[in-house]
């Protein structure tokens, strides 16, 4: 596929998105500062587009710049996440490489790894915990749960929370953290 190939497309691409939200050109136009002509071209592909007019309509969208301009897969799928260890001795490995919307982590926290109550904090979002091994404490709010492997808790980040392993055995878990107000979606059985 040829670079022309790949530009073609970001037109019906972005066509898709809009009607996708049910957003008019002129709903589109106001929240990016594009002109409605021009969103009309680029839907068209009438207008080559540019980096200028794809970030904003992106941003719009909710998107990253791979997901309109479709760039082939990488070669290897692997995720390669460079471990990143903090001070206070808790390891989060990246499991996801797109920027903005749900991001997935692995949370290692070594043995008696303590967060005193005082520390909860609130920021926007959401957040998703599944226990792989080992037990973590929860405070989330007043409420102070222990959970175990298999266990999962899912919270708006607005609440106060934090959490730690006072165990003697280390403990792994999977987390996603999500914008304000987006869920996950858990399926007990396919739809």
């Amino acid at each position: 596929m040829t670079d022309d190939d790949v530009l073609q497309n970001v037109g019906h691409r972005l066509r898709a998105l809009r009607t996708e939200r049910g957003a008019r050109l002129a709903d589109v136009a106001e929240t990016t500062g594009i002109s409605v002509s021009t969103l009309s071209r680029l839907e068209s592909g009438g207008r080559r587009p540019t980096l200028e007019l794809l970030l904003p309509l992106a941003r719009t969208y909710g998107v990253a710049m791979d997901d309109l301009v479709d760039t082939p897969a990488p070669a290897d799928p692997r995720v390669h996440g460079r471990p990143i260890v903090r001070e206070d001795g808790m390891t989060m490995v990246p499991l996801s490489r797109q920027a903005g919307g749900i991001q997935a982590h692995k949370m290692l926290l070594p043995a008696r790894w303590r967060v005193q109550e005082t520390d909860q904090k609130t920021h926007e979002g959401y957040e998703w915990l599944y226990v792989l091994s080992g037990r973590i404490r929860l405070l989330l709010g007043p409420r102070d749960f222990v959970l175990g492997p298999g266990e999962v808790v899912e919270f708006d980040t607005r609440v106060p929370h934090t959490f730690g392993n006072p165990f003697p055995e280390p403990a792994e878990a999977l987390v996603l953290f999500g914008p304000q107000g987006e869920r996950m979606h858990v399926r007990a059985r396919p739809a």
